[in-house]
């Protein structure tokens, strides 16, 4: 009788397996129809400026401009990061950007902490473990490669009285910046990292979105230096 066992249990885990794929194509197909349906709007009232609004350069009905490091696209047919279609949460908060493009310009100080944002309550724990926690493990390859980092995200080092160990600043959107401060590990305190926002952030993404451009940007930096 014993054999019966594992086969349940293969059951089960074949049954999840094919629940999470399930779930997993529900949100993609959903994250297409919200980039669709945010691509509609763009266009169906397309500011007669918005390569300069974003800043970008417009070919046609297109504009290209600098995101995440890479070269991005936005087209009345889709988004593209690369030569990749972004079907995802990317492509979702590239669309959100174009349709939050405004005359002001990027604010970058005093920089804010995430936590500081109206209605960011919701987001924080995720903000803290997925944007600054996932890079503390990495400190000393990021400082070796500042170069490689600067060069790709835009960035520069950061000096204050209040800077931590060392600290950078980097544009994954062009009007947006990112400040992150880093601390080495000591005998007192584990290492630690921490990502504020430019100070007008709020008027190019709703909050939300600025959670996830910390998030892809942090992976990004992980993805430079590995």
């Amino acid at each position: 009788m014993a054999p019966l066992k594992p086969a349940k249990s293969n059951a089960r885990s074949a049954a999840a397996t094919i629940a999470k794929s399930v779930i997993n194509q529900f949100k993609m197909d959903n994250y297409e129809k919200i980039i669709r349906e945010n691509l509609e709007r763009l266009y169906k009232n397309l500011p007669n400026d918005l390569d300069r609004l974003l800043p970008g350069q417009q070919q046609k009905d297109q504009f290209h401009f600098k995101a995440f490091g890479q070269s991005c696209l936005i087209g009345p047919d889709g988004i593209f990061i690369g030569d990749e279609p972004q079907t995802g949460a990317i492509g979702i908060l590239i669309t959100l950007y174009a349709l939050h493009a405004n005359e002001n310009p990027c604010m970058p100080t005093p920089f804010k902490a995430f936590r500081e944002l109206p209605n960011s309550t919701p987001y924080v724990g995720a903000f803290a473990s997925h944007a600054e926690s996932i890079l503390t493990a990495h400190i000393d390859r990021i400082e070796d490669n500042f170069d490689l980092i600067f060069k790709t995200l835009n960035g520069e080092l950061s000096t204050g009285s209040e800077d931590g160990d060392f600290s950078i600043i980097v544009r994954p959107l062009p009007k947006i910046k990112l400040h992150y401060i880093f601390y080495r590990a000591d005998d007192e305190f584990p290492a630690s990292a921490t990502c504020l926002l430019s100070n007008n952030a709020l008027s190019f993404l709703p909050v939300d979105a600025l959670a996830d451009t910390g998030e892809y940007t942090s992976r990004k930096i992980i993805e430079l230096i590995s």
